[in-house]
């Protein structure tokens, strides 16, 4: 009857996990380039009192086996790298990925890291930047007279200046991995490469599998909402069933405490 007790428990901790993965998919849904966290579990191990298969007196054998588990533990938490609806903006610096790829930037400490957000802005100095700063790479630099953007969907980034004429100021490339699942995401809409996430494929955009850009829009979060409600409302009645489960298996102990009374 004590096994009852913490494996409900464990169904508790399960459930609190995946509300809070819930939480953050919620508290992001209009998040830039945002994707889907998904929480994952597995059955913990196993007390067998008859294995299957097991011979009888009979001259038989067990069909099934005599056996129950000790709970549940999370096993994973997974980025879900689908796409996202694309919101038209209009502004020339924003930049959706319609298909599989990230934008590059360099990090404070000259680190590439790597993101699904185009939210791109230009700073003091002409460069193409993050909206916290990160430049990105390639470099592109836009010239203080220029009037108007374009991006096209392969990715080359030019501008229409004062004159009339059109100056090519170069090509944003998009990088892709074997597993993007194992990237690191360390806030700020980037991800960081590891071991599990492969190395970086770089590419041209609209080439080879890489998704093309669309120049004034934006992918959203690819959040689905009532999803998300759904579940919360799933994970809820199951902590509850297991803390009902904790409180019957406390009830049933208590009855066997008071049998010699």
């Amino acid at each position: 009857m004590m096994v009852s007790l913490y494996s409900a428990a464990t169904g508790m901790w399960a459930q609190q996990y995946k509300l809070d993965t819930i939480s953050n998919n919620l508290a992001n849904v209009d998040t830039t380039g945002y994707k889907k966290v998904r929480a994952e579990f597995q059955d913990l191990v196993y007390q067998y009192y008859k294995n299957a298969g097991t011979p009888t007196a009979v001259n038989s054998t067990i069909p099934t086996g005599i056996y129950f588990g000790h709970g549940t533990r999370l096993s994973a938490t997974t980025k879900i790298f689908s796409l996202g609806n694309m919101e038209y903006t209009g502004n020339a610096l924003d930049v959706a990925i319609t298909g599989d790829g990230f934008f590059q930037v360099q990090l404070q400490d000259g680190r590439t890291a790597y993101t699904r957000d185009g939210t791109f802005k230009v700073d003091s100095e002409g460069r193409v930047v993050t909206s916290n700063g990160l430049a990105l790479i390639p470099n592109i630099v836009v010239p203080a007279d220029a009037v108007a953007i374009n991006i096209s969907p392969d990715g080359i980034f030019s501008a229409e200046m004062q004159d009339g004429t059109v100056q090519n100021l170069g090509t944003i490339t998009l990088v892709r991995f074997v597993n993007p699942s194992g990237l690191k995401a360390v806030g700020d809409n980037l991800y960081l490469e590891t071991t599990a996430s492969g190395e970086p494929i770089e590419g041209t955009p609209n080439q080879d599998g890489f998704g093309a850009l669309q120049q004034g829009y934006l992918e959203k979060a690819n959040v689905d909402v009532v999803k998300e409600m759904v579940d919360m409302i799933t994970a809820q009645r199951a902590y509850e069933l297991n803390a009902r489960a904790i409180q019957t298996a406390d009830n049933m102990l208590q009855t066997v405490s008071t049998l010699k009374r």
